[in-house]
């Protein structure tokens, strides 16, 4: 079963998926910066990638590539970025590409739907 297949943007596994999320977004981000003071840093919904991650725009392509590898054309971080002016890209934080991802997810089918 995919990724894409349990997650949704609403009910009572929000939460869960959200963490889920965290978890691989926090992979992919420390993948993508390859330093070595991000393997032992704490990430949360709160950390900054400005402040906090140093995260270079070079590296904010290799994330946006490596979110549509792990997650499909649903999840258009590109287009979600391109909708922010710098400041709120500066000031972004984790939690906001998380909430963003789980958002963008199809949502799981149901037993009985057609």
């Amino acid at each position: 079963m995919s990724f894409q297949e349990t997650a949704g943007p609403g009910g009572a596994g929000r939460a869960e998926t959200e963490a889920r999320v965290l978890g691989e977004v926090t992979e992919d981000l420390r993948e993508v910066i390859g330093e070595e003071y991000v393997i032992d840093m704490d990430i949360t919904l709160e950390t900054t990638f400005s402040q906090d991650l140093e995260l270079e725009s070079i590296e904010f392509v290799a994330l946006a590539d490596r979110l549509r590898e792990r997650y499909g054309e649903a999840v258009d971080f590109v287009g979600f970025l391109a909708k922010m002016d710098v400041d709120q890209v500066i000031n972004m934080r984790v939690g906001e590409v998380v909430r963003f991802i789980v958002d963008s997810l199809p949502a799981p089918a149901t037993a009985g739907s057609a």
